[in-house]
């Protein structure tokens, strides 16, 4: 019977760890904010109404983002028929791609070994982990981002071959229509025009070929398979809210947000931090790398030029309007794992960088022991946070304490088991983290962080027959509803919606209302409502049939308390 090579083992072993530590919880859990939840309302909006072009976000329309994550969702959702799995299926599927790029990159730019390091260095970087394992567009742009990258270095640097030059061009295009920075994959053009203009060895551009316009045209085709419908549409209905939706999506959530950014304000070297603490463990390696690139850029190694270019330009690019966050630096981080993996090898074999990696495995093993630890005593600031701030009852704060025990526990035997192999050492404890969390920390956490906890009580309460509208709500409450519920606007003042909800409340006898705590006012008698429960912080009152006396008027008080709120509720 034929075995396995130690080379073949290699790669199975990692694609295995890789799927159970992404893939661990899927279909554990429902939408968690942030942006979770809007995404699947979305998707199960279009699965509901048949229009897949024009999002919604309950009645109002959805023009934040381009639609292709929530395509994604709905288009799974249609083959395996559950939310649970189809909501989190693009950014697994996606960050197994991102991996397979990065790996197979370097295995053709170096060697088979030095793919697999690229791969074990992404895989584990904290930033990666953390966004693969949520349905956030990041992961699904961060691929088509590095598969254009992909295909553009496959010519650029391999080549050329035209049929990657093409697919890359058509992969930043897919990623425009996820989100409007997928275009940034292009930049790789700029060091390689100048490398080659240099006479760099092994880069060409070949812009005199007729078939470098194969790339642009790609481009266009991926763009126009979602611009050209919507375009036609909006201008044929001539509905004033489709032609908003066009003008907000094609040039405020683009190149306004960009130029005058309205929130996330940082300052100009917010995403060096990110970096050196949101892509840990690699991250570890920089302050050794820098000078080892910079003696391979002086040799004039093009394999370490285009991706350090890129990503210097991804930086500058992200830096420069007021507006910043940390998952938006995130699609470079591959294209540096890929310039790190060659130096790797030589790095691990150093004593020090060998101690530094088991003294990361051995404090995170103690950090997890002391907060099982702390959870399982019952007592404590962390147990009365999660228990006023998230709703946790004492059974969830219990299991979230072995959880950490457990983990913990694991990552010392990992420290013992692997002291002479410390990436091991440290890669052990991460995969323990992450799966551990997927499998018991997304029930433990489940109805308390995505509101099924709260409407489920919700609807036991008033009764399966009663009819509930929403105020103040959040994508979640809409989406984790046991009914078909009245909502009254999403970003309609809530001063304004409390009215409407009040008005309609009153044209039927036993309506209830869900409202969170900020919008109510002194109309609502609050002897008579009740506590439906805690989620994401925030805490929600049932309003029941004849809890309100007189007209719903806000004070200036009331009013000024809940458009702060509502201004900076991000989740």
């Amino acid at each position: 019977m034929p075995t396995l090579d130690a080379r073949t083992r290699e790669t199975w072993l990692f694609w295995i760890v890789a799927l159970l530590v992404l893939g661990a919880g899927l279909g554990l859990r429902d939408p968690w904010p942030a942006d979770e939840p809007r995404f699947a309302l979305v998707a199960k909006q279009m699965v509901e109404s048949g229009n897949w072009l024009f999002p919604h976000r309950g009645s109002e329309l959805y023009s934040d983002k381009p639609p292709m994550l929530m395509w994604l969702q709905a288009a799974f959702h249609t083959v395996f028929g559950n939310w649970r799995v189809a909501f989190l299926l693009p950014s697994l599927l996606a960050a197994l791609g991102t991996l397979w790029c990065v790996q197979d990159l370097g295995r053709r730019l170096w060697t088979r070994r030095v793919g697999l390091y690229a791969a074990w260095a992404l895989l584990f970087a904290f930033q990666f982990t953390w966004q693969a394992k949520k349905a956030q567009i990041d992961p699904l742009v961060t691929f088509f981002i590095t598969l254009a990258n992909y295909g553009l270095l496959r010519h650029l640097l391999l080549g050329p071959d035209w049929r990657w030059w093409t697919l890359g061009w058509f992969a930043a295009g897919l990623g425009t229509i996820t989100k409007g920075v997928g275009a940034i994959a292009l930049l790789m053009l700029l060091p390689a025009v100048l490398a080659s203009w240099r006479g760099w060895p092994r880069v060409r551009v070949h812009v005199r070929d007729p078939r470098f316009w194969l790339g642009p045209l790609a481009f266009l085709a991926a763009v126009s398979a979602w611009l050209l419908p919507v375009v036609a549409v909006a201008l044929s209905k001539d509905l004033p809210e489709y032609r908003a939706y066009l003008d907000d999506i094609l040039f405020r959530q683009t190149a306004k947000r960009y130029s005058q950014s309205w929130d996330h304000h940082q300052p100009p070297w917010y995403h060096l931090g990110v970096m050196l603490t949101m892509w840990i463990p690699p991250a570890l390696a920089l302050p050794w790398a820098l000078p080892a690139w910079w003696r391979r850029l002086r040799r004039r190694d093009a394999r370490y030029l285009l991706p350090l270019a890129w990503w210097a330009l991804v930086v500058v690019f992200f830096s420069i309007p007021a507006g910043k966050r940390d998952v938006y630096v995130m699609p470079a981080l591959p294209m540096m794992c890929l310039a790190l993996a060659p130096l790797l090898p030589g790095l691990l074999r150093r004593r020090w960088a060998r101690a530094l990696l088991l003294a990361l495995a051995a404090a995170l093993a103690l950090l997890f022991l002391a907060g099982g630890l702390v959870l399982l005593g019952g007592s404590g600031s962390l147990a009365l946070r999660l228990e006023l701030q998230r709703g946790l009852d004492p059974a969830g704060i219990r299991a979230g304490g072995w959880m950490l025990l457990a983990i913990g526990t694991w990552g010392l035997g990992c420290v013992l088991a692997f002291r002479r192999r410390t990436a091991a050492a440290l890669f052990g404890t991460l995969a323990g983290l992450w799966v551990a969390f997927g499998l018991v920390g997304h029930q433990v956490l489940n109805d308390a962080s995505s509101a099924r906890g709260v409407m489920t009580d919700a609807g036991r309460r008033i009764g399966p027959e009663a009819e509930l509208g929403l105020v103040a709500w959040k994508e979640q409450n809409l989406l984790m509803a046991d009914r078909a519920v009245a909502e009254f606007g999403f970003q309609v003042p809530w001063d304004e919606q409390l009215r409407r909800a009040v008005a309609w409340q009153a044209q039927v006898p036993g309506r209830w209302l869900l409202v969170r705590e900020q919008a109510l006012e002194a109309c609502i008698d609050r002897q008579r409502i009740e506590l439906a429960g805690i989620s994401n912080r925030r805490r929600w009152w049932l309003v029941p049939p004849g809890a309100v006396a007189g007209e719903c008027v806000a004070t200036g008080e009331e009013r000024a308390r809940a458009e702060a709120v509502q201004e900076h509720d991000t989740d």
